[in-house]
């Protein structure tokens, strides 16, 4: 099966989840931040207390959570409100990763092996079509929405499509493992990890060429824009490397915890969070200095995040088989049960769907979860 095929294609990756794998110890029903602020860092970035807009059955609208469940081939709907699991949608093989569509008309579901994209009806998650693409593994949509991007992790390739033909423009060899991807916010250029290689690559969106490609540290995964710079993960590490995009070096390295995976920015964009999957852990830096903050112990390999209305944050926990809906000033959470390996995660809550697990801490100007 293909997550046995990547781990056999990558020793590093083998190793960092095999010791993820049995770090995590079994939790009760909630657990509590390991370290706590300082009052000046309270009272700087504690989340907002005003609450986003939501979406709510006057509006014809089901508050829902959709959990990519990638080893079980299937999408958990779970009522936000209630926290219950109110249906499951199966697809072929072995879904990942999600994207809305610039006009947010659908949520688009990647199921690798299968060769398909589901175009989903984000309101209730009915199955509206079904598109071959070769190996979605992750994908996005560029900020102007006039491109969606989609890696082949297996398959060592990059393809270019037009978003709203969904033409094929290109298709970028790469070596190898192309894993997560973000934008330039002028949509020329996208960069995509390359998990195999330790490295990133830029590539011109346009022409499909590559412009540079930089070792950025083992196992790099998530990447984030953030003031002028790009954040990677560093999933066989313990760090986030910045990285200046121009050029692919890497200017400094953040110290997070084993695994670290995605990055995140909260609707307030106040704070940026760091999934650290072998640790089991959440950081939180400050946007500016990129410090810590703080962090949650959050076992059984955090990966993927959106944010609820209420200000709590819904996380999957790849190797529990479960969401994490966590306190962000406490560090408390709740579970609620999925299917297994859960990865991918989105929520129908926002207000007009703009992205809240946004890729960028700068705005783009079309929604992209990308997550």
């Amino acid at each position: 099966m293909r997550l046995a095929r990547v781990a056999v294609a990558t020793g590093v990756i083998l190793a960092t989840l095999a010791a993820g794998w049995f770090a995590w110890d079994q939790v009760g029903k909630t657990d509590s931040a390991q370290s706590t602020p300082s009052p000046n860092e309270i009272a700087a970035f504690q989340p907002s207390t005003s609450k986003e807009p939501e979406r709510t059955a006057t509006d014809g609208t089901t508050r829902l959570a959709f959990v990519i469940n990638s080893n079980d081939a299937s999408i958990s709907l779970i009522d936000v409100a209630t926290r219950q699991e109110v249906r499951r949608i199966a697809v072929l093989r072995e879904p990942h990763h999600m994207a809305l569509t610039p006009d947010h008309r659908f949520l688009v579901i990647g199921d690798t092996t299968a060769n398909e994209m589901l175009f989903l009806d984000p309101t209730n998650g009915t199955v509206e079509r079904r598109f071959t693409v070769s190996d979605p593994y992750q994908f996005g949509y560029s900020p102007d929405g006039k491109w969606l991007v989609v890696n082949g992790l297996l398959r060592n390739q990059v393809d270019i499509f037009d978003a709203a033909t969904m033409q094929l423009s290109a298709r970028v060899p790469v070596s190898s493992m192309p894993s997560h991807l973000n934008f330039s916010p002028d949509s020329a250029t996208v960069y995509v990890s390359l998990q195999s290689s330790n490295s990133l690559v830029a590539i011109d969106v346009r022409s499909g060429k590559p412009v540079w490609k930089s070792v950025v540290g083992p196992v790099p995964a998530g990447v984030l824009w953030h003031r002028g710079k790009l954040l990677v993960g560093i999933m066989g590490a313990d760090y986030v490397a910045v990285v200046d995009p121009a050029t692919g070096r890497v200017e400094r390295r953040v110290q997070t915890a084993k695994g670290a995976h995605v990055l995140f920015v909260p609707p307030d964009g106040k704070v940026i969070y760091v999934t650290n999957r072998v640790d089991g852990s959440i950081v939180v830096l400050n946007p500016d200095s990129l410090t810590e903050i703080r962090r949650f112990r959050i076992p059984g390999g955090p990966d993927d995040m959106d944010f609820a209305p209420d200000g709590k944050i819904w996380v999957t926990r790849h190797w529990a088989q479960s969401v994490a809906v966590v306190d962000p000033l406490t560090g408390a959470f709740q579970t609620v049960q999925t299917g297994r390996s859960p990865h991918g995660i989105w929520l129908n809550t926002h207000d007009r769907f703009p992205s809240s697990a946004t890729l960028m801490s700068e705005r783009p100007a079309a929604p992209n979860p990308g997550i």
